[in-house]
């Protein structure tokens, strides 16, 4: 490769500023040039070429995120400078209410594998309503995995998967300690780009660990007392599945804050709500207190579950509050 030349490749982990960059089967280490971690405000001119007018720090934390396709160099004959970042396609984003700040966890992905365990912890269908509403909200196609299957199966959960497949959504129930539907799942992943969310303890790096053997992750306890799960991702990293798919690893979110998400959009995630929007006596329905109200009257005759219903509401009261 010649000095300076300019390569394309996918960022697979990222780490203190530090890149590692896929590029014709070999990893580079990469730093980011310096005028990446600004937004750059171009002048719009058809009579003559864009040029920079102002510049600001991102709100995001991260500039450049695992999955992101950049343009690199090499400095040396192992190591390289990012140059630029393609537009993404997608994105998982998380708000974090405490720096009022946004991290892009991963980017350009085609699948979310929203991963929660049947036992141990036990699912909690209101959380697993947020990351479907984040997939819904940034384009992508959600893919429920209900993870330790081979435990028994309470029958409020049953119920629960049982609701979500009624609602429309794919859900693959697995075992990666069995190895049950891990074929299934890697089928399924064939020529996509997915990433692997969920909270911690459910067994997200185990599931990883059954879909490609030789990955070793480290793979963490539930709590006894708490029965959460215990962090061992800590950063996101993308890992090739075959010839032509791609996985990332996420770390485990206890609470995943949605950002940029308005009301009406939150209840358009909820496939089961859609059609009756719109349907409703007053045109600004909110779905809560109105009289007339299609989604209510669905609610009460059963066709809509009521605590998706519940959650569906609760997140829109939640972001009118923040708007």
């Amino acid at each position: 490769m010649k000095a300076g030349e300019r390569l394309q490749g996918i960022v697979i982990r990222a780490s203190a500023g530090n890149y590692t960059v896929f590029h014709q089967g070999h990893e580079v280490l990469c730093t980011l040039r310096g005028n990446l971690k600004k937004d750059l405000i171009m002048t719009e001119s058809a009579s003559r070429a864009p040029r920079v007018v102002q510049a600001k720090r991102k709100r995001l934390t991260n500039p450049v995120a695992v999955g992101d396709t950049v343009w690199f160099h090499f400095t040396t004959a192992h190591q390289g400078v990012i140059t630029e970042v393609e537009p993404r396609r997608s994105a998982v984003v998380r708000f974090i209410p405490r720096t009022k700040e946004v991290q892009v966890i991963v980017a350009n992905i085609d699948l979310l594998l929203v991963v929660f365990s049947v036992l141990e912890p036990r699912l909690d269908p209101w959380q697993l309503d947020r990351f479907l509403v984040a997939a819904y909200a940034n384009g992508l196609t959600p893919i429920i995995v209900a993870n330790k299957c081979d435990l028994p199966i309470e029958p409020q959960t049953e119920q629960c998967l049982q609701v979500y497949a009624q609602c429309g959504y794919e859900v693959i129930r697995v075992s990666a300690t069995r190895g049950d539907n891990i074929d299934r799942l890697r089928e399924r992943l064939r020529g996509q780009i997915a990433a692997v969310c969920g909270p911690s303890g459910v067994g997200k790096s185990s599931i990883l660990n059954a879909l490609q053997p030789g990955l070793g992750l480290k793979v963490g306890q539930v709590g006894e007392t708490t029965h959460k799960g215990r962090h061992t991702t800590t950063l996101a990293q993308l890992f090739r599945l075959g010839e032509d798919s791609w996985i990332a690893d996420t770390p485990g979110m206890r609470n995943f804050e949605l950002w940029a998400v308005d009301a009406e959009t939150i209840w358009e995630a909820f496939p089961e709500i859609r059609p009756y929007l719109g349907e409703c006596r007053f045109p600004d329905c909110q779905h809560d207190t109105e009289p007339d109200c299609a989604v209510k009257e669905a609610v009460a005759q059963g066709i809509i579950d009521r605590r998706r219903y519940e959650s569906a509401l609760a997140m829109a009261k939640q972001a009118q509050g923040e708007d």
